[in-house]
């Protein structure tokens, strides 16, 4: 069975550095894009980022010139790094795979961003 787990979430001070890994295990043929959500109170879930095989990537306006995805395939390994963090950032973040035949969702990690 595919799995997904997401680690590195915390609680850290405005301004302060996170790094986020979600590795994916188990059986499939390929990885295609991985990319995080994040899910805040009272908030839609919403892409932060997006990377696709051919190491292009993509960043939601509100963490441009902040976050950094990157992935390494030979770990089966996303990262999220994530700089600069503001209050607005607190929420669960969520991994994504798309794999050859159909996508997976890990379960979460809680960031917290409070002073």
């Amino acid at each position: 069975q595919v799995q997904l787990v997401e680690s590195g979430g915390d609680l850290v001070q405005p301004g302060g550095s996170l790094r986020l890994s979600c590795t994916v295990s188990g059986t499939f043929f390929g990885i295609l894009t991985m990319g995080w959500y994040r899910q805040a109170p009272g908030k839609q879930r919403e892409l932060v980022a997006r990377i696709f095989n051919n190491f292009t990537t993509h960043y939601t306006d509100s963490v441009k010139g902040r976050f950094t995805i990157s992935r390494d395939n030979n770990k089966n390994t996303v990262y999220l790094q994530m700089n600069s963090l503001k209050p607005e950032d607190t929420a669960v973040y969520l991994c994504n795979a798309d794999l050859v035949v159909k996508g997976y969702w890990g379960q979460g990690t809680q960031v917290t961003v409070s002073s």
